[in-house]
């Protein structure tokens, strides 16, 4: 059945391919952008603060097609996907933007939002032809759903054996690993005993993403929208042994199949094998505040991201052949805001190194890779601030659970990032030369020229490397 249904969503990516590469002389040339990151990242103010300086480019300084006068126009239009929710634009940016700024809703499922970009002719020809237009479609999706689509490639059996193995030492885990002790795999299936130790093990992956983890699969036990309640999300992994017919341990494998087959593959299919681009956002200072597992894990997380991508060029052969591959990847931490500008090149190496075994393994397929710090929404100013003697690079905002002003220092990030991934690889419970604090800014009321979208850093050169290209 799996192989079959391999050998399906194959034929059909093919054939969706074969249709844009016959069309696409006669038509307007579309780029789809798929933009995740895990939580707390900022997927949804990146989207919101792209698409409102891509229509107001006054700070769009190092898009190269914006600086050379290229850029005509940009303006909303419907997507083209009828059957997907489209990204409410305008309720997130007021959200970030009006009297009373604040953060817009995290994403919760799949949305989309056509940009429809009209560019100046080049060229010999230009003037024969007129202005052409790039559609560019963001696809907006949760970085848990991302992570799900490593378990197509394992079994019940192997699934279980690497999450128990991951979490056997975690606090968070305390309580569904006792449920775990009392229960019988080999025993005939119970629906309320399924029932409770899913809960629990959804109870687990909550609490653990709230720690900081980042290994929270499968992604639909914390946003389970329509699917809650239902058996394909009432699994737990258990400890190997027997498992016979109309047991428990039979019934926790049959429905982690039908997760795979029935939630993660059509997602898969419907979504993710058709994007061109891909940005990976990454709240580094956030793992870093949460100590060494917790950097760690992102690193492996990373990993396990890239190994989804398919990367590679998208040339007509391989489109045709073989699929669509993603053609570039940016991985970007995000608040860099939270930073003086002074330690941000520091931040950017970290980002760089955690991303360093994806990234290498991207550019093996054929993929070009980036990596740089951002922030979409700049929440902060700068200052100098002495503290015994020493001047402190610290960054001042509104807190966002008061609304009253604060400085932040959040320490001095190393210049040698394997100062930060060598412990947390060894396995080091806590930083040896102290902890990185970390605040939770608001956004602060703007007034905005006309022309100019909302203050970011580095949102133009992210622009740049995703979409330059093709404008």
């Amino acid at each position: 059945m799996g192989l079959a249904a391999d050998v399906a969503d194959g034929v059909l990516r093919g054939a969706e391919t074969l249709g844009s590469a016959v069309t696409s002389p006669f038509a307007e040339p579309a780029l789809r952008l798929g933009v995740t990151g895990l939580a707390r990242a900022g997927k949804t103010v990146f989207i919101t603060s792209l698409v409102a300086n891509l229509m107001n480019r006054g700070r769009m300084s190092q898009l190269v097609a914006e600086r050379d006068g290229r850029i005509e126009a940009a303006y909303l239009q419907p997507q083209p996907d009828d059957t997907v929710p489209r990204f409410d634009y305008e309720h997130h940016l007021g959200a970030l933007t009006g009297p009373e700024p604040h953060w817009p809703d995290s994403t919760r499922a799949v949305s989309e939002l056509r940009l429809s970009l009209r560019l100046k002719p080049r060229g010999l020809l230009g003037g024969l032809t007129g202005p052409r237009v790039l559609h560019l479609d963001i696809i907006d999706y949760p970085g848990e759903w991302l992570l799900d689509l490593s378990l197509l490639e394992k079994d019940y059996a192997s699934w279980s054996r690497d999450v128990l193995a991951r979490i056997k030492s975690r606090r968070e885990a305390r309580d569904f690993l006792a449920a775990l002790s009392a229960a019988d795999a080999s025993a005939a299936h119970d629906e309320p005993i399924a029932q409770g130790l899913a809960a629990a093990f959804a109870a687990y992956l909550q609490e653990a993403r709230e720690a900081g983890y980042y290994d929270c699969t499968p992604g639909r036990f914390l946003l389970p929208g329509d699917l809650a309640g239902s058996p394909v999300l009432t699994f737990a992994p258990l400890p190997e042994g027997a498992a016979p017919r109309g047991s428990l341990a039979r019934e926790m494998e049959r429905r982690f199949n039908a997760y795979k087959s029935q939630v993660v593959r059509p997602f898969f299919r419907d979504h993710f094998a058709r994007i061109d681009r891909q940005v990976v956002l990454v709240d580094a200072l956030g793992a870093l505040h949460a100590g060494p597992p917790a950097m760690e894990d992102l690193r492996r997380a990373m990993a396990d991201i890239l190994s989804t991508f398919r990367p590679g060029s998208n040339g007509f052969l391989t489109q045709l052949l073989r699929g669509k591959r993603v053609e570039k990847i940016l991985f970007a931490a995000t608040k860099a805001d939270h930073l003086h500008h002074q330690q941000h090149p520091q931040l950017t190496a970290i980002i760089e190194a955690l991303t360093r075994d994806a990234r290498d393994r991207a550019r093996f397929a054929g993929a070009e890779t980036a990596a740089l710090s951002l922030a979409a929404l700049r929440a902060t100013t700068e200052e100098i601030r002495p503290h015994d003697g020493v001047d402190l690079p610290c960054v001042r905002g509104l807190l966002a659970d008061t609304g009253r002003p604060a400085a932040l220092y959040p320490g001095r990030l190393p210049e040698d990032p394997a100062q930060l991934l060598t412990p947390a690889r060894q396995g080091a419970e806590r930083w040896l030369d102290g902890s990185y604090a970390s605040m939770r800014f608001a956004p602060q009321p703007l007034t905005l020229k006309p022309g100019d979208g909302p203050p970011h850093i580095r949102l133009d050169r992210a622009a740049e490397f995703l979409i330059g290209d093709r404008l």
